[in-house]
C-alpha cells in the first residue's frame, strides 16, 4: 500500500514575519542562526565533524556566557554557586527513576540524597516524615503539573481556580488535563482578587474546587494570601472535603519561611502540594525543583513498575540523579543561617534598587517580603537584552538575587538614566503608564506625576482628619486648615481639647466662611490639575 506523505506546506505552515512569508521550520533557523551571529559561535562547523577544534568552541561559549551572568538582573536563577567538588560525580549516569522511597533495580542513582532533600523540605513546611510524599522534579512547572494532578484526582470534576498573575504553566496544565479553568482576577501588587474568587466559588458552588495559590506571582512578586483564601473557602461553604489547595512557590516558597513577619505555607493548615524550583534562590546549575504532597493522596496515581522494580507516582520516567546531590550541597553548604542571612540580603538590595529608581523619576513598584522590583518598561530592546531584563506590556522586573551586587544595580540605573535622556533627545520617548500594572501612586508618567504634585500641594491646605484617613469625611463635618497660612479664618482651638478629640483636627460647623475657603482651595487646585493635563495632551499632539 502506498504511503502519503503531506506536502512541505502542510508540514510547516507558513506565517508572516516582517512581511516576508517564512515557514515555522525556516523562522526557527533563522531564529538560531541569529542566536549563534550575536554570540560569534562557530557551531555549525562542528556539525557531523570528529575533528572540529571542540575546546576552542566551548571556551569562546563560555566567555560569551559569561558577559551575560554579569549582567543577568531579570531572571529568577541565582548565578552566585561552586558545584566543582561535585565534579568526580559527572563520570557516572546517575538515574533516579521511580519512586525515591521505594528505590529501584537500577543502582546508579541518588536516592539517599534525594530523601535527605525532601525531608529537609517536610520540616520547613511543617509535615512529618510519616505523613507526606514527594520528588525532585525537573522544574516548577513539573511540580505543578504533579501538584494540580494530585488534585484532579481527588476531585475529577473540580474546577481549577487560579488568578490572572499566574505563572503560564497553570493554563498549560489546565489544557492538558482539560480542565475547567476559572481566571480570577488581581490586585495591583499581583495577589489573587479574593472577593472575585468569592463571586466565582458561588457561581460554581455544586462543584469542588481545586485552588492554586501564587507565593510569589512571577511578575510582580505578589503573593496570594492562603489564610484569607482558607476563609474564604469556607465562607462559600466549601468544607474541607470539597477543596484541594496547590501552593506554587517557586521563587518565595522558600524564601518566606526565613521571615518572620511573612505568610506561613504550612502543612498544618488544609493545603494539599507545594513545589519550589531548586535552580533559583538555591542556585542549582540546572533546572531543577522539588514538590512535597501529603502521603494518602498517592494511592490515586501510584503504579507497580515491573523493569524497575518500583512504585511510580513521577512525572517523568528517568529522572537527573546529579540535581537532588546539587540541591542536597546547596542546602548543607549553607546551613539555615546562611540561607536566612542571604534572604534578608537579596530583599535589601531590593529597596536599594527601588529608592534608586524612584529617585531618578522612575515608576517602579516592590511588594513587602519581595524582591522583585517592577518598573517601567525601558524603550530599547537591545538595553532590556543587555540586561537580560523580563518585560510584559508597560512593565519590567528586576529580580534580585545572591550574585546581584550593588554595582551591579548601580551601573543598571545610571546606564536606563543615559537611554532615557537619549530617547527623550530622539523625541522617541513618552513616558509609559504603568498605573494599570501597579497603581496610579507607583507611576511616574506624566499625567500621574502632575496628579501627586497636585494633590501634595493640595493636602498642605487641606487635610482630612486621621479618623477618616482611609475615605474623605463626611459632608459638612470637619476639616483641618493649617493655621500658620490661614489663621484669619479659623476661630482659637477648644483651650481643653476633650479626650475622645483628635488634636490634628478642628471640628467646625459648616459656616459660610469655611465653606468657601475649602471650594476656593477646590476650585484652584482643579484649575491647575486641568491646565497641566491639558498642556500634557497637546504636548503628545504635538509629538
Amino acid at each position: 500500500m502506498a504511503m502519503a506523505f503531506n506536502s512541505d506546506s502542510e508540514l510547516f505552515p507558513m506565517v508572516n514575519v516582517n512581511n516576508a512569508k517564512l515557514s515555522i521550520e525556516e523562522e526557527r533557523r533563522e531564529n538560531v542562526d541569529e542566536e549563534n551571529r550575536r554570540k560569534d559561535l562557530p557551531i555549525n562547523e562542528c556539525m557531523g565533524e570528529k575533528d572540529a577544534n571542540l575546546d576552542a568552541i566551548i571556551a569562546r561559549y563560555a566567555e560569551t556566557i559569561n558577559k551575560y551572568n554579569l549582567r543577568n538582573l531579570g531572571y529568577p536563577t541565582n548565578q552566585d554557586f561552586n558545584y566543582d567538588k561535585l565534579a568526580p560525580l559527572f563520570h557516572f549516569h546517575l538515574n533516579n527513576a521511580g519512586d525515591p522511597f521505594v528505590g529501584s533495580s537500577f543502582s546508579l542513582n541518588s536516592s539517599p540524597f534525594e530523601v535527605s532533600v525532601l525531608d529537609w523540605f517536610a520540616n520547613l513546611w511543617n509535615i512529618d516524615n510519616s505523613e507526606y510524599w514527594g520528588y525532585v522534579t525537573t522544574g516548577g512547572s513539573e511540580g505543578n503539573l504533579h501538584g494540580i494532578l494530585v488534585g484532579r484526582e481527588q476531585f475529577p470534576d473540580g474546577i481549577l481556580y487560579t488568578s490572572q498573575e499566574s505563572h503560564y504553566s497553570i493554563f498549560k496544565i489546565a489544557r492538558m488535563y482539560r480542565m475547567h479553568c476559572v481566571k480570577v482576577g488581581s490586585l495591583f501588587s499581583g495577589e489573587i482578587d479574593c472577593v472575585q474568587l468569592e463571586a466565582s466559588l458561588l457561581s460554581h458552588k455544586d462543584k469542588p474546587a481545586i485552588i492554586n495559590l501564587n507565593i510569589g506571582t512571577t511578575m510582580k512578586g505578589g503573593i496570594d494570601d492562603l489564610d484569607l483564601v482558607i476563609q474564604t473557602l469556607k465562607k462559600c461553604g466549601f468544607t474541607r472535603d470539597r477543596f484541594y489547595i496547590h501552593c506554587d512557590g517557586a521563587l518565595f516558597g522558600i524564601m518566606l519561611p526565613f521571615i518572620k513577619q511573612a505568610l506561613k505555607v504550612s502543612f498544618k493548615k488544609p493545603i494539599g502540594s507545594v513545589t519550589i524550583s531548586g535552580h533559583k534562590f538555591l542556585g542549582c546549575p540546572s533546572p531543577c525543583g522539588v514538590v512535597i504532597t501529603r502521603l494518602k493522596y498517592m494511592s490515586a496515581i501510584s503504579r507497580d513498575v515491573g523493569i524497575i522494580a518500583s512504585r511510580d507516582a513521577t512525572i517523568t520516567g528517568s529522572r537527573c540523579g546529579h540535581a537532588p546531590i546539587f540541591l542536597w550541597y546547596a542546602l548543607k553548604k549553607r546551613g539555615l543561617i546562611g540561607l536566612e542571612n542571604e534572604v534578608h540580603e537579596c530583599i535589601m538590595k531590593a529597596h536599594y534598587l527601588l529608592n534608586l529608581l524612584r529617585d531618578a523619576g522612575i515608576g517602579a513598584m516592590l511588594n513587602e517580603f519581595s524582591n522583585i522590583v517592577v518598573f517601567e518598561r525601558p524603550l530599547d530592546d537591545d538595553f532590556n537584552r543587555s540586561w537580560n531584563l523580563a518585560c510584559s506590556g508597560n512593565i519590567a522586573h528586576v529580580v534580585v538575587l545572591q550574585h546581584v551586587s550593588v554595582e551591579m544595580l548601580d551601573t543598571f540605573v545610571h546606564e536606563f538614566i543615559e537611554k532615557r535622556s537619549i530617547w527623550s533627545k530622539d523625541e522617541q520617548f513618552k513616558p509609559l503608564c504603568i498605573a494599570n500594572d501597579v497603581g496610579s501612586k507607583n507611576c511616574a508618567c506624566l499625567m500621574h506625576t502632575t496628579y501627586h504634585i497636585t494633590f501634595s500641594f493640595l493636602s498642605t491646605f487641606v487635610t482630612y482628619p486621621t479618623t477618616h484617613s482611609c475615605s474623605p469625611p463626611p459632608a459638612a463635618t470637619s476639616i483641618t486648615v493649617l493655621r500658620r497660612l490661614q489663621p484669619q479664618i479659623l476661630p482659637p482651638p477648644p483651650s481643653s481639647p476633650s479626650k475622645d478629640s483628635d488634636l490634628t483636627t478642628v471640628v467646625l460647623m459648616p459656616t459660610l466662611r469655611s465653606t468657601t475657603v475649602v471650594a476656593t482651595v477646590a476650585v484652584v487646585a482643579a484649575i491647575l490639575t486641568l491646565s497641566l493635563l491639558g498642556i500634557y495632551y497637546l504636548c503628545l499632539t504635538l509629538l
